[in-house]
């Protein structure tokens, strides 16, 4: 299927001015001083990891060169034996026996200095570099249960929402925008240069926004599934009648709000919405942004660097850097939106594409948005480039399967030129497309 019409754009004009409560305010503390009393325990937990880590790697290369001597290894792959595997089994009991002394003793006082923490200014700085660590460890972070992971949850202008505060305020309207973001950012990356997409469909089309925040490394399907509950929720607590939503999605937010329909979907099927999924017939409107329904080859190519890695004796030990990227980032290979396209497979391992298709919902007006480096329509460069990080195909919903190509309508699609992936964040003609596919129908004469 040919690519839709090209539109230009990069043109910024039209944004808003700066916001209060944006980074185009005047600069905030420096990061040390936004940490928190939890974010020391949650480093010192990190530090002892990577220790732990470090020696695993420099002792399975130890054992790689003693293996071309002739030399036995340990009991277990890429160890050392003797002496030599003594040293390295006490680096890491000591390193274990620091990290629970340090998390026991950090846990007691963080009481005291929480006290001190103001939770009120929104930290940029801080949330972003807790987005970024999530995006790529996530999965670990909340398997270990550190501070530092993120949690889902709704927000408005970077602080938790507060629905009592829309209902003394009279601001909630009935058109509800969630907007979500993408892998290693947080509902902060809506701003850009003064601009936010949810700010100005609402002045637009009359919706209030509002944003999500998630942890990025968790798998798309899981953050899809917390996501449904989470709109369950919102709806049974706003503080008027919902009547329709709408959900703008960026980039791994698009296959984690696909996940959520298709949970939704499920529950209203098993036992007629009584376990959840009664937010999805107010749903209305689906926009995709720069989303890779179909997977980004950087994912792909990180998958080759695992394998190269484990070609070689000596390499091999490093396989374990390959290995710390996150569930959500190895989701992007394929663009996984369901349990069963990664349950009981090696995510790691070079396997090929063995997704269930998941169709778009049913009765959603669903818009696809896709952005291109190259200032005009070239099918080479596009394949390969896309906009820095999605093929445009991918973004667009193509695939050489019929049967996986989701089938956007003509009229719902959009191709930005000399745009990158990132750039569709604070695009000004972009927040005019949406626009104009949000505007109310016109009734039929």
């Amino acid at each position: 299927m040919p690519p839709p019409k090209p539109r230009k754009s990069g043109s910024q004009a039209g944004r808003e001015p700066g916001r209060a409560g944006t980074p185009s305010d005047a600069a905030g503390p420096g990061l040390l001083a936004q940490l928190r009393a939890s974010d020391l325990r949650g480093v010192a937990r990190l530090a002892a990891q990577a220790t732990v880590g470090v020696s695993r790697v420099v002792e399975g290369v130890h054992q790689a060169v003693l293996g071309t001597m002739g030399l036995p290894g340990g009991d277990q792959p890429a160890s050392t034996r003797g002496l030599t595997g003594l040293v390295y089994r006490s680096v890491r009991g000591v390193t274990h026996l620091v990290d629970a002394g340090l998390q026991a003793g950090l846990a007691r006082l963080e009481p005291f200095f929480s006290a001190l923490d103001d939770p009120k200014p929104v930290q940029w700085e801080r949330e972003a570099v807790l987005a970024a660590l999530n995006g790529v460890m996530g999965d670990r972070l909340e398997r270990d249960g550190n501070p530092l992971c993120t949690r889902m949850g709704l927000y408005q202008r970077g602080l938790p929402l507060d629905t009592k505060a829309l209902a003394d305020a009279g601001t909630a309207s009935g058109k509800l925008l969630v907007m979500v973001h993408g892998l290693c950012m947080n509902d902060l990356s809506w701003h850009q240069g003064g601009h936010d997409h949810g700010a100005f469909l609402s002045r637009e089309r009359g919706y209030t926004p509002v944003y999500l925040r998630y942890n990025t490394g968790l798998h798309t399907s899981v953050n899809g599934a917390a996501f449904s509950d989470c709109l369950d929720a919102l709806v049974a607590c706003w503080p008027v009648a919902v009547t329709e939503i709408a959900i703008v999605a960026h980039s791994m937010g698009g296959l984690v709000a696909r996940s959520a329909c298709h949970h939704a979907a499920a529950a209203s099927r098993h036992d007629g919405g009584n376990s959840g999924g009664q937010w999805l017939p107010l749903l209305r409107h689906l926009v995709f942004l720069g989303t890779p329904h179909h997977g980004a080859p950087l994912e792909r190519a990180g998958q080759w660097v695992h394998v190269l890695l484990g070609r070689s004796d000596y390499s091999r030990p490093f396989v374990r850097l390959a290995s710390l990227r996150s569930a959500g980032i190895t989701d992007l290979r394929y663009g996984h939106v369901l349990d069963s396209d990664w349950e009981g497979r090696d995510r790691f391992r070079k396997d090929p594409d063995r997704r269930t298709p998941v169709a778009l919902p049913e009765g959603v007006a669903c818009y696809a948005v896709a952005a291109s480096l190259p200032s005009r329509h070239n099918a080479a460069t596009e394949a390969l480039l896309g906009d820095g990080l999605v093929p445009l195909r991918s973004a667009l919903g193509v695939h050489d399967d019929p049967a996986r190509t989701l089938g956007f309508l003509k009229s719902r699609q959009a191709v930005f030129y000399r745009l990158g992936h990132l750039a569709l964040l604070g695009d000004a003609g972009v927040a005019r497309q949406m626009a104009r596919w949000l505007a109310p129908r016109r009734p039929k004469t």
